[in-house]
């Protein structure tokens, strides 16, 4: 089961406002980069469910969660049916990210009590998800249904909604800088982040490094934002 409230793992989200993502088919370098991000701080992670058994590889994940950083948020992604959403919940995910809107994924998470951030791409599909209880909608791809500009536009007339863009968002200050000032609420970032050249040459040292800069920028441009 989640080892961390809803509220708690949306506030941390918000909070934040990075959410690293990542697959890796290794357990033992999976656990490497969950501790590379939770030395920089990235107390939020999200393992996509993207290849073969990759649950059992999230259970390990989960083990060391529990054992060794039990104020870690882990959650899955990749998620678009609600079979799929039990497996990873009775894992121990404390939130569930999926590509499209599923409303059975939707139904079953509110009924534990997880947090659900499906992929929307228009008004329509941020107000259905409203509609069935979900707190965080995942743009996606963010770079491709309007990028920042979307985001503008659908907190014109929904100001109350909060979106996470993934896909296409890069830790540049000019890329987050676009994200944040159009209103998203938090940035989740996959490869151009935990780098496929950093992964394969075990470079966890640098990954840390990368993630606190990030980190550090986003909480910059949203103090300068607030002036």
């Amino acid at each position: 089961m989640a080892r961390h409230s809803r509220l708690e793992t949306l506030s941390r989200m918000k909070r934040i406002g990075l959410v690293p993502v990542y697959y890796q088919s290794d357990p033992d370098v999976a656990i490497q980069i969950a501790r590379a991000c939770v030395a920089a701080g990235a107390m939020v992670l999200e393992f996509t469910n993207r290849g073969d058994r990759a649950v059992d590889v999230f259970g390990r994940l989960a083990e060391f969660r529990d054992a060794q950083q039990p104020d870690l948020a882990l959650g899955v992604g990749s998620v678009v049916d609600a079979p799929t959403a039990a497996l990873y919940i009775a894992a121990g995910a404390d939130f569930v990210v999926g590509p499209v809107m599923d409303e059975d994924t939707a139904f079953l998470c509110n009924t534990r009590k997880i947090p659900y951030c499906p992929g929307c791409g228009s008004a329509s599909e941020v107000h259905r998800a409203h509609r069935l209880g979900v707190e965080i909608c995942k743009v996606f791809p963010g770079g491709c249904v309007g990028g920042p500009a979307f985001v503008k536009s659908i907190k014109g007339p929904m100001p109350w909604t909060d979106i996470m863009p993934t896909g296409g968002v890069s830790p540049t200050e000019e890329n987050l800088t676009e994200w944040l000032a159009a209103g998203a609420a938090c940035i989740g970032m996959g490869s151009k982040l935990i780098t496929k050249d950093l992964v394969q040459q075990k470079n966890f040292d640098q990954l840390t490094s990368d993630v606190r800069q990030t980190l550090e920028r986003i909480q910059r441009i949203r103090a300068t934002l607030k002036t």
